[in-house]
């Protein structure tokens, strides 16, 4: 995160979930109907770069990304009465929630400004049962401490998903938020996702993360942290959260979402995990 200004890892990966629908073919993996708007004017740059080169693996990669992962976690977020968006970016689901779900964007206070500015420009209200809550996970602020400041109630089983974030973050900073996340409501569900090291990936998964790489580190988002799924497990069992599945991205949506005629495909970059709080 460069000092005055918003990730830029949030604007690619709400430019992928909204050029989606324009670039790709039916199936679609995900729709999101909010994310054209919010990129206001920064839309024709951001999905003319998908239109005009949609099939290269880091834009191809970034809409499966992007949409995949968004599809799992709110698949989930139906069985829950409060929702927290953890590293929410660009991020709609609040906007477009039922009128009964609490939902609680958790995010770096520069990029929560930026968006604030975004949805005033497109004219979309936050709605009383949202809240947006300021939260540096690197300089420790409280993945969970500060959403209970906001109205999240620690003593009711919630859905937490951490999507795009942990590839940013040291693993102290990531074990910490989980040993908060860990702390929550028994029957608490987080859906998170990760980046595989070298030797876990397949040949598109080592070029998406060797321009990626490149890419958010100039941005000033460097990716700090990889892992093995076996990794990963062992430290949600650590932090009092069980496992449910650790899955790549082919087998986080239905065997049909892949019949395509488009330049999507399922590749070995990241992997989502589903944990369920037991102690």
């Amino acid at each position: 995160m460069n000092e005055g200004w918003p990730s830029r890892t949030a604007l690619s990966a709400a430019a992928g979930r909204a050029a989606h629908p324009l670039v790709d073919a039916p199936p679609l993996l995900f729709t999101d109907p909010l994310a054209l708007r919010l990129l206001g004017g920064l839309a024709d740059e951001m999905i003319g770069y998908h239109r005009s080169n949609g099939g290269h693996i880091i834009l191809a990669g970034t809409r499966t990304i992007t949409t995949v992962r968004s599809r799992y976690a709110e698949a989930r977020a139906a069985a829950f009465d409060q929702y927290a968006v953890l590293g929410a970016g660009l991020d709609t689901y609040a906007f477009r929630a039922p009128a009964e779900k609490r939902v609680f964007e958790v995010d770096h206070p520069a990029t929560q400004e930026w968006k604030k500015g975004l949805l005033d420009a497109a004219g979309i209200a936050v709605p009383e049962q949202a809240a947006l809550v300021p939260v540096d996970f690197e300089a420790g602020d409280g993945a969970v401490r500060q959403p209970a400041g906001a109205g999240f109630d620690t003593a009711c089983p919630a859905l937490v998903s951490w999507l795009g974030v942990s590839y940013f973050l040291t693993r102290d900073a990531i074990a910490a938020a989980l040993a908060e996340i860990g702390g929550l409501a028994p029957g608490t569900e987080l859906v998170m996702d990760y980046a595989l090291p070298p030797g876990l990936r397949d040949a598109e998964g080592d070029a998406y993360a060797e321009i990626a790489a490149r890419v958010t580190r100039e941005a000033g988002e460097p990716s700090r942290s990889r892992f093995a799924p076996d990794e990963v497990n062992a430290l949600l069992k650590d932090h009092g959260l069980d496992v449910v599945e650790n899955v790549g991205v082919e087998r986080a949506v239905p065997p049909e979402a892949w019949r395509r005629t488009d330049a999507l495909r399922p590749f070995d970059y990241f992997r989502l995990v589903r944990a369920v709080v037991t102690r």
